[in-house]
């Protein structure tokens, strides 16, 4: 970090966004400092996708994110698509594959995504400061000063790219929520997103099922997800209880579909073909043992089902239908993947990242109110703001 001396950019977090947005700054010729307190870059990345780092989603559209103004990432999203990472990626020889649900992942490691990241910083000439714990950032006469390990630097132009407070374990602060307010920008309350649930003491039978999975559709007021659910000690998880985390709200219920293929009166015409048939032989049949002997336990249905009434068995086919818990919360951002909320985006311009009341101020990724469905449209988030804020510095 040179002391004192300008930019063109300062760039604060060397994560996805931020490396992306400076890679591109520096390629159009900005001098551009990249800052970041951690030790390393990208320490966010090396831990994605179980390592491997699912870099985007094939089927990135704009209501696959959540955000006050659920306009607001069409413009990003349409500039800079999943097919220019994948052009990215594969013009630096990383081979990759396609999982389930169109998320594109790394065959060997989420380690080649940074490498790519700083391979691109490094052909732009960006100055790249890692361990640079900022002390002071201030804005006059048309600069933004920021000093970090106790050298200063000025740029007219400042990119908040730090992120949110999930996992806070890799370093994560609420640290642009501080420096948007700072600069008169408003932020939407942050909470926890993709993140597991928590159930109550009343729940407590479902928790002996610690470990169990199976393909339900989770559903809330808002949103459904057709994916697996997860049983945990403390309640549950699996990718379509993290899909709809990111929906829900306390003081709500969610529904569990637990058998998604069965047509509607699915258990009366089986009673109608074997009458003989028990609901707990039906359920061994179609779900895990140990969750297919709780269901059966809750519902109290036992005996031939030729020998109970249609009315019991409409209700306990709709109960299975739509299996209500109340959560008592989540897990916090402790095990929370991303955030929900951030700096509004009724601060920015949707087109540069720009903020309208401060020009030469930037905020991208996650540290802004837009979040992605579990996937890989995180990643694609922040390349592609990363990206339009790159083309205007």
């Amino acid at each position: 970090m040179r002391s004192a001396l300008p930019y063109d950019a300062i760039i604060l977090g060397a994560g996805a966004a931020g490396m992306m947005c400076a890679s591109v700054a520096g390629q159009r010729g900005r001098r551009v400092l990249l800052l970041d307190h951690a030790n390393q870059p990208g320490k966010k990345i090396l831990i994605s996708g179980g390592g491997r780092c699912n870099f985007t989603n094939i089927h990135t559209a704009p209501d696959r994110f959540l955000s006050q103004n659920p306009h607001f990432a069409k413009s990003a999203l349409s500039r800079y698509a999943p097919q220019d990472v994948l052009d990215l990626v594969e013009r630096h020889g990383i081979a990759w594959h396609e999982k389930t649900l169109g998320q594109l992942f790394c065959d060997g490691s989420a380690r080649q995504i940074v490498a790519m990241l700083l391979a691109e910083c490094e052909k732009g000439g960006v100055e790249l400061a890692c361990n640079a714990a900022i002390t002071d950032v201030g804005h006059a006469d048309g600069l933004f000063r920021v000093e970090a390990g106790g050298k200063t630097a000025t740029a007219p132009a400042l990119v908040i790219a730090t992120g949110g407070p999930s996992i806070p374990k890799m370093g994560a602060t609420g640290f642009a929520y501080d420096l948007a307010r700072r600069f008169g920008l408003k932020v939407v309350q942050p909470r926890p997103a993709l993140v597991p649930l928590t159930l109550s003491a009343e729940e407590a039978l479902f928790k002996e099922l610690s470990g169990v999975s199976a393909q339900v559709i989770a559903r809330s007021d808002k949103a459904s997800f057709r994916e697996a659910a997860l049983f945990t000690h403390r309640g549950l998880s699996g990718p379509a209880i993290l899909q709809i985390s990111s929906y829900w709200t306390t003081g709500e219920p969610i529904g569990i579909d637990y058998l998604p293929d069965r047509a509607a009166g699915w258990l009366i015409d089986a009673k109608r073909a074997n009458p003989r048939a028990t609901l707990r032989s039906l359920l061994r049949a179609a779900l895990p043992e140990r969750l297919a002997l709780t269901l059966c336990d809750q519902l109290a249905l036992e005996g031939e089902l030729g020998n109970l009434p249609d009315r019991a068995l409409a209700a306990a086919q709709a109960r299975l239908a739509d299996w209500r818990f109340m959560p008592s919360g989540t897990e916090g951002f402790a095990k929370a993947e991303v955030t929900v909320g951030g700096i509004s985006t009724a601060e920015l311009s949707s087109r540069t990242m720009e903020a309208n009341k401060l020009p030469g101020l930037f905020a991208i990724g996650e540290a802004v109110d837009v979040t992605g469905w579990l996937g890989g449209y995180n990643f694609q988030w922040a390349w592609a703001s990363g990206w339009v804020a790159g083309q205007q510095l």
